[in-house]
Order: structure tokens, then sequence, then C-alpha cells
């Protein structure tokens, strides 16, 4: 018997965020491919009054009823999932900020717990951010993250399956199952920008921010936190400045208007190749993407396939800058897609940046390897296939591996 699936998130479009994003994504993706599929969620305003039920797009039904997830909002949820027929599968986009109480929400822990025991729903789990880390902040913090642990392990007792956007996750969560088998499976994350074919749009872009034919385009697309930011005043000088190099760099997403502020800040010399486009809508975004050189993409943990940003420069095929760090998987060496620099190594970043950006045959090859490392790996086609075999019983509990890397 098929059953119909549930995805329960703490965001979803046009509410912006990156789960919300790929909510939306995975959501229509399976609609598009004969999934009945209901996604549960807050009102687009984010407030804590229950909201209405709409068809969004391909025929997902969205029911904005969530509130802010307390306790009287679960007990809602609980019958108006009665209320559809089952077997019920609920897919759960798991990040534990997400949820409200100051990311302690111990009652949905308990409630989905409730909802496998009590009323046989099978219980998913799209692991995207695992729990704190002790000893990183203030008492206040530690005492979130022995919470946050406290939580995993009633989530473990409710799930049967768990999907992690990085194997790194399974490696954090599999202790506080506590003997118990449950099956996790490795699901990276897809581009949540569409691709576009917008030769004005890039034209436009380029002459705006490069100007000069010989102008090489540097993007990086963020969110601009402080761990990713502190890169940028240890990078963009020397590449900006240095060696007569004609380039610019251009800061994509939210946030990016305040980071180039602070940049310019740090040191002035950069006030004329420092450009920010700030929020674009979808279309925009690709267009702007696609009418940079190459993508630098810093993360002090490595890249790993939870990164969205970095899966929008491999989806649009350009030559990525990232780094290797300690969440990095095998497949990243392994492909040739992308040019590592260890995380830790401002000077070996800069200078593996340089090096592309004066070869454009390289950045050519790397655009290319990159494309088809998406394709290959982590398109959304993947994703959707990998939860339809699950719930058609097709994998059993075996892990979700990726294809191999072609010579």
């Amino acid at each position: 018997m098929s059953s119909t699936l549930h995805i329960i998130t703490c965001e979803y479009a046009p509410q912006a965020g990156g789960v919300a994003d790929y909510a939306r994504l995975v959501a229509e993706g399976l609609a598009a491919a004969g999934e009945e599929v209901h996604v549960w969620c807050r009102s687009p305003a984010g407030g804590e009054d229950a909201g209405g039920v709409e068809t969004g797009a391909r025929g997902v039904t969205v029911h904005r009823e969530c509130g802010g997830f307390a306790p009287r909002d679960l007990r809602r949820l609980g019958r108006r999932l009665d209320a559809v027929r089952g077997p019920r599968r609920l897919l759960v986009q798991y990040v534990p900020h997400g949820f409200g109480y100051r990311s302690m929400n111990v009652a949905l822990c308990a409630w989905l717990w409730a909802r496998a025991a009590a009323r046989g729903d099978c219980v998913e789990l799209m692991v995207h951010e695992p729990f704190l880390a002790f000893g990183e902040g203030r008492l206040r913090q530690n005492a979130a993250a022995l919470v946050h642990r406290l939580m995993t392990s009633m989530l473990l007792r409710a799930a049967g399956r768990v999907w992690v956007s990085t194997p790194a996750w399974e490696r954090a969560w599999r202790p506080y199952a506590l003997g118990r088998r449950v099956p996790f499976a490795w699901l990276p994350v897809p581009c949540t920008i569409p691709v576009g074919e917008d030769a004005a749009g890039v034209a436009s872009a380029r002459a705006r921010y490069a100007g000069d034919a010989g102008t090489r385009l540097i993007g990086h697309l963020g969110t601009y936190g402080r761990h990713v930011s502190e890169y940028l005043p240890r990078l963009a000088p020397a590449l900006l400045c240095g060696h007569g190099r004609d380039a610019a760099l251009l800061l994509l997403g939210r946030g990016s208007e305040r980071a180039r502020e602070e940049l310019i800040g740090r040191d002035a010399r950069l006030a004329a190749r420092v450009h920010a486009a700030g929020y674009l809508e979808p279309r925009d975004l690709s267009a702007h993407l696609a009418a940079c050189d190459l993508l630098l993409q810093p993360y002090p943990d490595g890249v790993s396939s939870r990164r969205t940003s970095v899966m929008a420069g491999l989806a649009h095929g350009l030559a990525v800058v990232t780094t290797r760090g300690r969440l990095t998987e095998p497949l990243w060496e392994a492909s040739g897609a992308v040019a590592l620099a260890p995380a830790d190594d401002p000077g070996a970043i800069t200078s593996t940046a340089a090096r592309l950006l004066d070869d454009p045959v390289e950045r050519a090859r790397l655009g290319a390897r990159a494309r088809a490392l998406y394709l290959e790996r982590f398109d959304l086609a993947h994703t959707v296939a990998a939860l339809r075999r699950a719930h058609d019983g097709r994998d059993g509990a075996a892990r979700l591996t990726p294809a191999k890397v072609k010579a």
C-alpha cells in the first residue's frame, strides 16, 4: 500500500531560508514524480497563529497550520494528520534552531515519538544540522547542547530512517541511538537556485560589476555569518590589489551589503573593487552567478555536501575555489571538480584562486567537471529517486552512496 508523504518543516517558501528552499524543491519534485505530498509548516509571516491550506505548485498541498510548534500546535497538527488517510509517512526537515523554544523544542521530539509509537506513523528525519557543540560558548550554550543530545535520543527512538546531508552527521548522531538499529542514509542537498538561460541578464550583470572586458569577476555566495565572513578580509586585498591583477569581487546573498561595508571599513582600497548585489530573485541570482569567472567559497569546517552555496557553483558550471576541512567528504578530492585549499591557510586559498584567475583554460576545465559532478551526484533527481526508493521499500536498509567518480 502506498503512503502519503507529509513533510514537516520549520520554514517553507515564500519564507526565506535554506530549509525553506530545500523543502519546496523536494516537495515539488516528489509531486511531479506522482507522489501525494502534504507540507506542514508555519504561516508565511512566521507567526504563532495557524494559517490556512493551499494547493501549491505542482500539486503540493501546503498546510500553514503549525503555529510556533508549541504543544497546542502539535495537538492540532496531530488531529489534522489523523484526518488524512494512512499509512502516514512523516519526513521532518530537522534543524534544532528552526522549531522555536530557543532551539530546545523537546515537545516536538516527544510528539514525533508518540506519533510513531501510538499512531504507527513512519517517521523519517532529514538532518540538516545535528546539535550545538560543547565548549564553544557560554554556559547557556553548553546547557542547550546537552538538551539537544536528549532531543536526538528521543528522535532516534521515533525514527524509522534518518537521512543526513553529510556523513559527518551520521557519525555525530549514531551513538545516541543507544544500540537501536536505525538506518542512516546520505542525501546530499541539491542546488536551490534554478539554472537559467538569461544571456541578457548575464551580460547586464557582467557589464555592471566587471565593466572592462579584461576584468575577472570573483563571486561569493552566502549568508555572511561570522565564521565565513572572517575569511573575506584576509583574502580580498591580496586577490584584488596584488600583482597588478584586474579583478573585482561580487558578494551575493542576504547580508552582502553589510559585508561589503565591513570590508571597505577595514581596507579603503577595496571600495571600487568590491560590489554587493544583496538579495536577488532566483532568476537574477542565476544570471549573476553565471556572470562570474570564479566562485570563492571558503568554509571553516571545509566544503561538504550540505553546502547549498557550493552546489549553486557546481550546478552553474563555475570554477569553484573552496576549502578542505574536518567535514569534507573524500569525493571532493577524488572528483577534481573543485580547487581545494586547507581551511586554516588563507595564503593557500589566495594563491589557489590567483592561479585560476590567470588560467582561463583551467577555469573552463574545472567548471566542466563541476557541472558533471553535480549532475552525477547532487541533482534533485537523485534526491527524489532516493526518497521514492525508500517509500517503495526497494532500498531496504542500504546506505545511499554516490556514484563512482568517472575518470
